[in-house]
């Protein structure tokens, strides 16, 4: 533990307007920003933990974390329709983003205000943006069922459509750049095996599994940063966690009062997991045993995105 301050960072949003921090551990609010323009779609936190960033409608604001400045440090408003994709290259000196205008974004981070620098035009509007531990290729997924493939070293894409029409709504490869999973609003779980990717080589796909992961919409996939576990969080109101040795199903974490599980991530140990639910609520889980270990609570509405580092 760093003196003076906690160095676990949780942050939830959503749609009563507000960003809270909490000491994860304790379950204590330390912090609320209000975030008045609209509900959060995304948040991410900077590599370095200095800021982080919250998509909205038509927007993306920036916030100190060490500070109590209520006001974004960072705003950028030029951008159509709701952004539902935030994150960081590994050493912070890009930001990505994808929304509803059909496109993802690279940011560049080291001037003061952020400058568009490529945007990658898709026919859908674009629900999940992930990028490849090698941090040269963005995946992008759309509301058509399309995953695009953008390779930022050469501009070249390619796109694959694991199940037409059913739109795609979250990506995840996994630390060691070896799975990939994505998950759509019918329940479906693809999984595929990736080779390449390093030096100019593209990464390649093999599919290797499809699970029905849930009955209702999968609303988001994530790894584990060991690797050994594949998270999904469903409408149904169930978090199923799946071991990637089979993709075999290792438990199912559900709450009476959950309701959509909207957004998971993982500790860095892997042994714990924090979901944000539609009840309001965010949830600090117990992997092995399946046991609520933490709630936090405050949000006046659903919670729809969390920040975890």
């Amino acid at each position: 533990m760093s003196n003076g301050s906690d160095p676990v960072i949780l942050a939830t949003a959503g749609y009563d307007h507000t960003i809270r921090f909490w000491q994860a551990h304790s379950g204590i609010c330390k912090r609320t920003v209000q975030h008045p323009d609209s509900q959060v779609n995304a948040l991410d936190i900077t590599p370095d933990r200095q800021l982080i960033s919250a998509a909205g409608y038509q927007h993306i604001r920036m916030y100190d974390l060490n500070s109590n400045n209520p006001n974004p440090l960072i705003n950028y408003d030029g951008i159509s329709k709701n952004v539902t994709a935030v994150g960081f290259h590994d050493e912070g000196k890009w930001m990505y983003s994808g929304g509803e205008d059909c496109s993802a974004r690279i940011w560049d981070l080291r001037s003061r205000n952020l400058q568009c620098q490529r945007i990658f035009q898709v026919n859908a509007p674009v629900n999940c943006v992930c990028l490849h531990p090698n941090q040269g290729e963005l995946f992008v997924g759309d509301q058509s069922g399309a995953i695009h493939i953008w390779d930022l070293k050469t501009d070249h894409n390619e796109q694959l459509i694991p199940e037409p029409d059913a739109a795609i709504q979250s990506i995840s490869i996994d630390p060691e750049g070896t799975y990939m999973a994505a998950v759509n609003n019918k329940g479906n779980c693809y999984i595929w095996t990736l080779t390449g990717g390093r030096g100019d080589e593209s990464t390649q796909l093999h599919p290797k599994s499809k699970i029905q992961a849930h009955q209702k919409y999968v609303l988001k996939c994530l790894f584990s940063p060991d690797s050994t576990l594949l998270a999904t969080t469903s409408a149904d109101g169930t978090v199923r966690i799946w071991r990637t040795a089979d993709f075999s199903l290792m438990t199912e974490l559900k709450d009476n009062h959950q309701r959509w599980v909207w957004d998971c991530d993982f500790s860095s140990d892997s042994q714990y997991i924090i979901t944000a639910s539609s009840d309001n609520m965010a949830r600090l889980w117990n992997v092995e045993s399946g046991e609520v270990k933490r709630e936090y609570s405050g949000h006046q509405k659903a919670v729809i995105c969390l920040a975890f580092r």
